[in-house]
């Protein structure tokens, strides 16, 4: 048989309201001894609140879900990791769904995550579900958009700046003497992509360095070892190479080992992601670090804002990223 709120109240001595005031950390007005004594009268008859009920009175269920591109990345995790904290800190719990960038894996996690009654969503978006996304913001349904922005969708977004950091990056690798820069990423599907390809590019135009069709690869993690083969493979090939992430950077590195090419002697490599331990291999890797921490935490203080029905201003929320100069990028090739 069930216990039940009224087999706590009377365990305690108190009333039903008063067991409800606790469960619900409503203190105010309960005295230390009336918390003792519902506590100790939980713990006695192993009591558990059901939650149905309560999300059913309160209409909310203090779930959120967060539907991520690629588990894999490691700013992902990051970021995740930031967005679990906080919302534990205020007693709700996350579902966390990897979408492996497939827009219809992201629709049906949105539909599951919705049918449960969660209280929100997080997403990195595909792009690829433009009418499902302004379907949930047409009718107020709290939803912020991490790291990417899709077009023609107005809603709550924390990015960074990928196309200035992408140009610092290849400044960098000028300033070092590097003219033949190359630049890798998975195929062009979202808009981090994008916009770091168009800082590379803008950052050649503005030093009067020539943009190579050749040197701009994307395409799929599974090719991406025949297409550097291809790339190394030119008559003039690239002396430094931009990697698009964490991902990309395991390729270039899978074929620099095979091919016996030594980088931070006789490649130039800046990657843009977060590394664990960047420093401390050999040699080690110039970053581009994102802000992942303070990233979750923003997306987190927007999703919640808007399940208490706070106003939010619509808008990215742009954060900055830093160039970590470690010893793949500081040989001079002049």
């Amino acid at each position: 048989m069930a216990i039940t709120m009224a087999d706590v109240a009377k365990r305690a001595g108190v009333s039903k309201s008063t067991v409800s005031q606790y469960l619900n950390k409503r203190y105010e007005y309960m005295s230390q001894e009336t918390r003792v004594k519902v506590e100790a009268a939980i713990n006695d008859l192993g009591y558990q609140p059901n939650h149905v009920a309560r999300s059913l009175k309160q209409k909310r269920t203090s779930m959120v879900g967060i539907i991520v591109g690629n588990i894999m990345h490691r700013y992902s995790t990051e970021v995740c990791r930031s967005l679990e904290d906080y919302f534990n800190e205020h007693e709700m719990n996350a579902i966390i769904c990897n979408a492996d960038n497939d827009p219809e894996k992201e629709r049906k996690y949105i539909e599951m995550l919705r049918a449960k009654q969660v209280d929100g969503l997080i997403i990195f978006p595909t792009g690829q579900n433009v009418e499902l996304y302004k379907s949930m913001l047409k009718t107020g349904y709290p939803v912020v958009l991490m790291d990417r922005k899709v077009k023609g969708i107005i809603a709550p977004s924390v990015v960074v700046n990928n196309r200035e950091a992408t140009m610092r990056a290849v400044e960098h690798l000028i300033e070092k003497g590097h003219k033949k820069i190359a630049i890798v990423t998975e195929s062009l599907t979202i808009s981090t992509r994008l916009e770091r390809k168009q800082g590379y590019m803008d950052a050649l135009k503005e030093n009067n360095i020539p943009i190579i069709e050749e040197y701009m690869i994307s395409t799929e993690i599974k090719s991406m070892g025949s297409e550097l083969d291809n790339l190394f493979s030119l008559q003039d090939p690239p002396t430094a190479l931009v990697a698009g992430n964490d991902l990309v950077f395991l390729e270039v590195l899978k074929f620099a080992k095979a091919s016996r090419i030594k980088i931070g002697e006789q490649l130039g490599l800046v990657v843009f992601d977060n590394i664990p331990f960047a420093d401390l291999v050999n040699p080690s890797v110039t970053t581009i670090s994102q802000p992942s921490q303070e990233m979750g935490l923003k997306a987190a203080e927007l999703l919640l804002k808007q399940i208490n029905k706070e106003e939010v201003n619509p808008k990215d929320t742009v954060f900055s990223c830093e160039l970590f100069i470690r010893e793949s990028t500081k040989t001079s090739f002049e």
